[in-house]
């Protein structure tokens, strides 16, 4: 039987870093087993803001890659001010920390670029496609967003090819994300990036969500929305086993942050907790560490070295995926952080399920009653905080030291299956 064809349209693709990229990445990986064809369209010259070679061995064989050319003016941008390389991954100085360059960049941001910065691939690549469609037979056009200027391209091409079948999906949110009421928006501005989106839920066939909170939200704006999250890939995590369980050392009870942190997520009440449980447990004090592994933001960083934390700390810095993944293994808790506004209750970061198939447990903050917090709950892998709480953090943590001190903080996580990458792709394949 022929295969289905189904061309995705994505910024991010190898050796792109970071969380965007391998959502499509696995996908793309997988489809074939189930039938489908992927083909990428992505652009040939993107600014990356974090780049990892390792993923580049994920990328299926044989699989057709069509590039053109972008123009992006991150390049004026950082000229202009330093710190805008943190707007490419949706990052912000917020509140005393932003000097006037950067309330000028994000204003620019906000109200010349809509939906962003990559719009100006737009035009070209509607009408590169619009000629590939007709010369190729795709059964299913996928775009991926953030950037959401790319929904444009499946926006301009489903007008154009009313008969086209397109999938609208969401890594983000796009008006719900927290950051956009920091992106100083004019009236006129705010009523433009509302009126795409809602022209993109209206006229994809399928959108879809990363969590069921934000396919909640899409289907009350008039969208065709389904949750399909994002998952861990088995063979990442076996390879994981084997190289984390030939190192024989005995650490330290290790608290571990992977990936990038912001201002805008920054657990303040678990750094104090942590630097009272030190000054008050010698025993603690003498077994805990701190590790960071990724991008932790310069002041986040500045403020947990002035404080008793200063001589726990281990920050490894950013290191690709592969070795991520065994710092992970390498650890006794691992940390999550979310937006702690109400509207960000829908975010499920996608390194939750990696840090799912670690086994390891999770603590976890954000709005009360998040995703996340459900997930937990399900899978017994750690419990979910509020920015409010304290006392209930120091107790979770001296109980899982506890356990460690005593060899008996053993994985206790159940039904991850779910979330394995391959069985993802098995639903989305339903869907398509």
């Amino acid at each position: 039987m022929e295969q289905k064809k189904i061309l995705i349209i994505t910024y991010y693709w190898p050796p792109a870093g970071g969380p965007g990229v391998q959502r499509w990445l696995k996908f793309a990986k997988y489809l074939p087993e189930f039938g489908w064809k992927p083909i990428i369209f992505t652009p040939e010259n993107p600014s990356y803001p974090l780049l990892d070679e390792s993923l580049l061995k994920d990328i299926p064989e044989n699989i057709d890659i069509v590039k053109t050319k972008i123009w992006e003016p991150y390049q004026l941008a950082e000229k202009l001010n330093k710190s805008n390389k943190k707007f490419k991954a949706g990052q912000f100085d917020v509140g005393k920390n932003q000097s006037w360059k950067s309330k000028l960049s994000i204003w620019v941001r906000g109200n010349f670029f809509i939906p962003d910065a990559r719009v100006f691939w737009v035009k070209p690549s509607v009408k590169f496609l619009q000629q590939y469609l007709k010369e190729n037979k795709i059964d299913v056009v996928v775009t991926s967003g953030p950037p959401h200027s790319l929904h444009l391209i499946g926006l301009n091409l489903k007008k154009k090819l009313p008969n086209l079948k397109w999938i609208a999906d969401f890594r983000d949110p796009w008006t719900e994300i927290s950051y956009y009421n920091h992106l100083k928006l004019t009236k006129s501005s705010d009523k433009k990036h509302r009126q795409l989106e809602s022209n993109v839920f209206k006229n994809a066939d399928i959108t879809l969500a990363t969590s069921y909170t934000d396919a909640e939200n899409f289907r009350k704006n008039g969208a065709n929305a389904v949750c399909i999250t994002n998952g861990f890939d088995e063979t990442d995590a076996s390879q994981t086993h084997k190289s984390s369980n030939s190192q024989t050392f005995k650490q330290k009870f290790t608290l571990s942050y992977i990936g990038v942190l912001e201002q805008l997520r920054n657990p303040e009440n678990l750094w104090k907790a942590l630097d009272d449980l030190v000054k008050t447990h010698s025993d603690f004090a003498e077994n805990f560490s701190l590790k960071f592994v990724g991008r932790i933001d310069d002041k986040i960083l500045n403020t947990i070295e002035n404080s008793g934390l200063k001589n726990h700390i281990l920050n490894l810095g950013y290191i690709s995926h592969d070795k991520a993944i065994i710092e992970m293994q390498n650890s006794d808790i691992l940390l999550i952080t979310n937006f702690p506004n109400e509207s960000s209750k829908g975010i499920i970061p996608g390194k939750i399920f990696e840090y799912l198939a670690t086994g390891k447990q999770i603590i976890s903050f954000g709005p009360d009653q998040a995703d996340v917090s459900k997930i937990l709950n399900e899978t017994n892998a750690g419990k979910h905080f509020s920015y409010r709480d304290s006392e209930s953090i120091k107790n979770f943590i001296l109980e899982k030291f506890g356990l460690w001190k005593n060899g008996n903080l053993l994985e206790t996580t159940q039904n991850i299956e779910q979330f394995s990458r391959k069985n993802l792709t098995k639903k989305l394949v339903e869907i398509l």
